[in-house]
């Protein structure tokens, strides 16, 4: 069975429990009303946990062959999409119980294709979270005093989740299937009012260096008329725009055009191991480290992210990043207006499958809930 038949296959099943469990006080489309979710974390005291539920964020698409070779099939370097949810519900439980307990008051979840959404039945993989067993979750984590943000990647660096709309990019069908998927998951989520955009990582070398053979990367014009029509559809919803920083490091221009509306979440991991001190790190990281200091002075709302992944010369050394969370949060307190500091993120960056990974969650969990009783 090759990739659209499973596909189409997925999606009947799940359009059929979508409406059968969901044919009552139907909102549009089809899904049904939801309340406003019940808890909302302190503006200035985010604890919040970056947590993946979809991972094909970093994927070429489609998996199948697209012609023939000598080596008889093409030989992918990019990863290839998951045909089948990998995120476990345990594994899942153990990590947000433990935010819980430790005091942490968000989780942003990296959609992708692990929920199923009504305009966009295709999207869905074997495995893909059912509209109600995704809003049971958001009520528990709720009672549990955690904060629930959806994220949906429109980076075309991350953008695997959306199938054949991979290859449509800036295309009125393109900003159609937004839309929709947007206004799903806005249903779906009780009008949450932060929406985590992605927007990282897109341009065509960086592509070109992680093995992706279907290279596509918007600039300048062409990015900025995207990412501000994704930030009207939101601003329709009223729901606040959230994105990763990563644009603004080498494009000035973004300090003044990207609206000021937009919570900002620059990310620094110390992957060079160059350290927090701007007038001692030599490395290329520094322009990430003096992009927290330039959105605070441009009057950008931040939630600054750190980690407990490891890369770059960290992992070279055979270092692990167990200090990073702490040292990123003693730095934000002393170079981020704290009217302007919204919070702080730790993202693991590892999928919710495995034991080994459920400890790097659970480990990251503890780091943040310590960095941030300094």
């Amino acid at each position: 069975m090759n990739r659209r038949d499973f596909l189409g296959q997925t999606a009947i099943g799940l359009a059929a429990l979508s409406v059968g469990t969901a044919c009552a006080a139907k909102g549009k489309k089809g899904i049904a009303k939801t309340q406003p979710q019940t808890f909302a974390a302190q503006l200035g005291d985010i604890r919040a946990l970056f947590l993946q539920l979809g991972n094909n964020m970093w994927c070429d698409y489609p998996a199948e062959s697209m012609g023939r070779t000598a080596r008889e099939g093409i030989q992918y370097l990019a990863k290839k999409p998951d045909l089948k949810l990998v995120c476990r519900d345990e594994v899942w439980r153990a990590a947000t119980d433990r935010m819980a307990e430790l005091g942490l008051n968000m989780v942003v979840v990296d959609l992708g294709e692990g929920l199923f959404y009504p305009s966009h039945p295709e999207l869905a993989i074997e495995g893909t979270w059912s509209i109600e067993k995704m809003r049971a979750e958001i009520k528990r984590l709720n009672q549990m005093g955690i904060e629930v943000v959806p994220k949906l990647n429109f980076s075309t660096t991350h953008n695997g989740w959306m199938g054949d709309y991979t290859h449509m990019v800036s295309s009125k069908p393109y900003y159609r299937m937004c839309e929709e998927v947007i206004s799903d998951v806005i249903e779906i989520f009780g009008h949450p009012r932060f929406f985590h955009i992605g927007y990282d990582e897109e341009s065509a070398s960086f592509q070109e260096r992680h093995g992706y053979q279907y290279i596509c990367a918007r600039k300048d014009e062409f990015w900025w008329k995207d990412f501000l029509h994704i930030i009207g559809t939101l601003e329709k919803h009223n729901a606040r725009p959230w994105m990763w920083s990563d644009y603004g490091w080498h494009h000035e221009d973004f300090y003044d055009r990207c609206p000021k509306s937009v919570v900002q979440q620059n990310w620094f991991y110390d992957s060079q191991n160059g350290g927090f001190d701007m007038n001692t790190n030599k490395t290329s990281d520094l322009v990430r480290l003096q992009h927290f200091v330039k959105l605070d002075k441009a009057g950008f709302d931040q939630v600054p992210c750190g980690t407990n992944w490891v890369g770059g010369v960290r992992k070279k050394l055979n270092m692990n990043a167990d200090d990073v969370m702490g040292k990123l949060v003693t730095f934000i307190r002393e170079h981020v207006s704290q009217e302007r500091l919204m919070g702080f993120m730790l993202a693991p960056w590892c999928p919710t499958d495995t034991p080994e990974n459920g400890k790097k969650i659970l480990d990251g969990i503890s780091q943040l809930a310590e960095a941030v009783k300094q």
